[in-house]
């Protein structure tokens, strides 16, 4: 799948009438800067100018994705220690592929070149008025102050060279505490119980999904997907293993303390980022949806929520 396949699958409209949760437009601090965020952390992603490069590059779409996320582990390491931090199978030989096509340091390299230069597109007079650099500078300091602990993609990710270009910083920036967030929502789903499979059904269904059209994505077998939709159906946390599958009173609760778990696997990032929170949840929020608007980010609310 090329880039702009990905675009037309994923930047379709939600359905008439779909809103995201309560548990998530009215979540904890964490939650709210975790969504202001996800568009502009995703740039490099979703960017048409990015895809473009690593294309060039012979990088369809999930090489890209694949390589560029997991290539701060460096070009030596292996395909099922990058699927571990994801999902196994697809993850692992799609790594491999990444390496094929191009070197690992070179692939970061275009992608922090370009993304920002896609960013500061988008932001256009923002990035020269001092407020991306000054947000920039804020949430570096709140990632540079906590610790790295059971976080291994959070880590692997400042460890590498940042960026200098304003909008480049707020990228790297945002896409840190994106990381931070995920590797503490693995671990806690991991401590609840759930397998990686069970994992996503929960979020789809949490933010609004029917059943496998967000986790679907995932490139898990069938049967995977089927008997991870059945253990939740048996466990009472779902409703069915069908296509009108939802959360049961049950599940929904599960779900929910599982992201109060996530939320406070965060708190010392909250608390380093200290007044400025709210200042800096506001910004992103706007540049975020500055990125929708423009196309750069798939306009459905499940997604931005889904992450």
């Amino acid at each position: 799948m090329d880039h702009a396949e990905a675009v037309r699958v994923f930047f379709a409209a939600a359905p008439e009438g779909i809103e995201v949760p309560g548990a998530v437009t009215g979540g904890a601090p964490a939650r709210r800067l975790r969504d202001a965020l996800e568009p502009v952390a995703m740039h490099d992603v979703w960017s048409s100018r990015v895809g473009d490069a690593v294309g060039a590059r012979g990088l369809d779409f999930f090489t890209a994705y694949v390589g560029g996320r997991g290539g701060p582990f460096g070009g030596r390491a292996p395909g099922a220690l990058v699927a571990a931090v994801f999902e196994p199978g697809f993850v692992g030989s799609t790594w491999e592929d990444a390496l094929r096509l191009v070197d690992v340091e070179e692939l970061q390299q275009l992608r922090d070149a370009e993304t920002a230069a896609s960013l500061r597109a988008v932001l256009g007079e923002e990035t020269d008025a001092g407020r991306v650099a000054e947000v920039a500078g804020i949430l570096e300091r709140a990632v540079d102050a906590v610790s790295g602990a059971g976080r291994p993609l959070f880590s692997a990710l400042r460890a590498r060279p940042r960026p200098q270009d304003p909008a480049g910083r707020l990228w790297r920036a945002a896409d840190l505490v994106r990381e931070h967030r995920g590797d503490g929502h693995v671990a806690a789903s991991v401590a609840a119980g759930l397998d990686p499979v069970r994992m996503g059904v929960l979020a789809e269904l949490w933010v609004g999904y029917p059943l496998g059209e967000y986790s679907g994505t995932r490139a898990w077998p069938q049967d995977m997907a089927d008997a991870g939709a059945r253990r939740l159906a048996e466990e009472g946390l779902t409703t069915s293993a069908g296509p009108d599958a939802a959360l049961t009173d049950d599940g929904r609760r599960f779900r929910d303390r599982v992201e109060a778990a996530t939320d406070a696997s965060q708190d010392d990032l909250v608390a380093a980022l200290g007044d400025d929170l709210d200042g800096v949840t506001a910004d992103l929020d706007r540049w975020s949806q500055a990125c929708i608007d423009a196309g750069q980010f798939p306009p459905d609310l499940r997604k931005r929520a889904a992450g």
